[in-house]
């Protein structure tokens, strides 16, 4: 058999696991003990592998988290409120394949962008897609997307992926066209999409922030009424952090 025109081939077709995979083959000394329908399938599972580690690549890449995090990471030592029930049930991600929401609160440093990205990096490598935006940047590009013909095409887009992720959201009182531009976006994805919300205001606030009451009701009645709701609380993780490099440098 001619090793090196097949392995060319499996190159050209853009098969490079199997291609991999032959070549670690050929490298074996006691393959031939497999069958042929045992080499074919360690073939297949290679390309498989490869395959959806691209994908889950782009995914991520696409996604832009803020963290680079993990669930399995989570620190369930600092009393932040952390419920660890809760947090393996959403790691099944059920809530994506329900188009349910997440909204996290809590003082500013306990951790609530980096639960919404460990999140959020769970619905990447179970195949979903996520993004990370923060709320006031999202904002903008949407006012500067009706001036450049672009606003539909950037609606679509919010609309197709499944875990947006909404960080520091309260963090200015909106104005009227932040409020349409917002009911926009959730309009889009209720039922259809989950949305991952935090903020260092309690929900009880919210209402005020966005200000019109009726457009307010009707952002909130699309975003709060499906969620699960985590309300973080403690010592910001940052000033911990200070406190142990303040140490080690002391000693």
């Amino acid at each position: 058999m001619l090793k090196h025109p097949t392995l060319d081939k499996l190159h050209a077709l853009k098969l490079t696991g199997m291609a991999a995979a032959l070549a670690d083959q050929v490298a074996t000394p006691d393959i031939q003990e497999l069958s042929f329908e045992e080499r074919l399938g360690l073939l297949v599972d290679r390309e498989t592998t490869e395959r959806e580690n691209r994908r889950m690549a782009s995914r991520l890449r696409q996604a832009k988290l803020r963290h680079t995090a993990s669930l399995e990471d989570l620190d369930y030592r600092n009393p932040r409120g952390l419920d660890k029930g809760l947090i393996q049930s959403l790691a099944a991600c059920q809530w994506v394949k329900e188009h349910l929401n997440i909204l996290i609160t809590g003082p500013t440093g306990v951790g609530k962008t980096w639960l919404a990205c460990a999140l959020s990096h769970k619905a990447c490598r179970e195949g979903h897609t996520a993004h990370y935006v923060r709320l006031t940047r999202l904002l903008r590009e949407l006012s500067i997307a009706k001036g450049d013909g672009q606003y539909a095409k950037l609606l679509a887009n919010l609309a197709k992926v499944d875990v947006l992720i909404l960080d520091d959201w309260g963090l200015m009182k909106l104005n009227a066209e932040n409020r349409r531009d917002l009911l926009e976006v959730l309009e889009d994805r209720h039922g259809r999409r989950s949305t991952i919300a935090t903020s260092q205001l309690p929900m009880d606030q919210w209402h005020d922030v966005i200000g019109d009451a009726t457009l307010a009701d009707a952002i909130l009645d699309r975003l709060v009424h499906n969620a699960y709701k985590i309300n973080l609380r403690g010592e910001s993780m940052r000033k911990t952090q200070s406190k142990l490099t303040d140490t080690a440098t002391s000693e």
